[in-house]
């Protein structure tokens, strides 16, 4: 005899995860509208797996400081981007994910006036940022939307992924910041936001504004 849970009572503890398989498109759909989108919980499909992770406290912080990090860089090299935060990204029946956050640069004026963001008729953001992700299956979704550029923040460091033909590959520099030390940077930023404030980094940050 099967039972039939509903997603909502299942209860994930902060830091964990849950992997389901062989999940239809239409059940993944499904689960979305289940969950709603007042949660905390963050969910990725790919190819009939779906994970779903509860994030700690400590894993929220810094990719909301990176975030704050981006758009101050951005406007001091008086560049124009949109901010979409998690919203979620899809390429029906292939992959869902929704990143930490996520920001349209290089395209920022092709979302001008987007209220509901659909791949079919805009291009993936430029940029997206996860805090604490280790699985395969985030950079696989990632792929799946031809997202450009991924950083994943863990463990106090900042690893920059590029898109290829041959999916992603590591590397040291971003071509949306080539002229900055990002893997040295943002750590260092983050953790000073920690120590002394948000609010403050960002002032002294708007402060160096020649080595920008």
């Amino acid at each position: 005899m099967s039972v039939t849970v509903p997603i909502q009572a299942i209860k994930i503890t902060p830091g964990s995860q849950i992997i389901i398989p062989n999940l239809s498109w239409q059940d993944f759909e499904q689960i979305l509208d289940d969950l709603g989108e007042k949660r905390s919980s963050r969910v990725t499909y790919y190819r009939g797996t779906l994970e779903i992770m509860s994030p700690l406290a400590l894993h929220e912080r810094p990719h909301r400081i990176i975030a704050d990090i981006i758009k101050t860089i951005l406007d001091i090299q008086e560049r124009n981007w949109e901010d979409f935060g998690s919203t979620t990204l899809k390429r029906p029946e292939i992959a869902g994910i929704e990143p930490d956050t996520c920001f349209y640069i290089q395209n920022a004026d092709r979302v001008q006036g987007c209220a509901n963001l659909d791949l079919k008729e805009y291009p993936p953001p430029d940029l997206a940022i996860e805090s604490d992700v280790t699985s395969k299956t985030t950079l696989d979704a990632y792929e799946a939307m031809g997202v450009p550029e991924v950083w994943i923040y863990r463990n106090k460091q900042l690893k920059i992924y590029l898109l290829s033909n041959e999916g992603y590959a590591e590397t040291i520099n971003s071509p949306t910041f080539p002229d900055l030390p990002l893997i040295e940077l943002i750590p260092e930023l983050v953790q000073k936001a920690i120590d002394k404030g948000t609010s403050k980094m960002l002032r002294e940050l708007k402060t160096s504004t020649p080595s920008l």
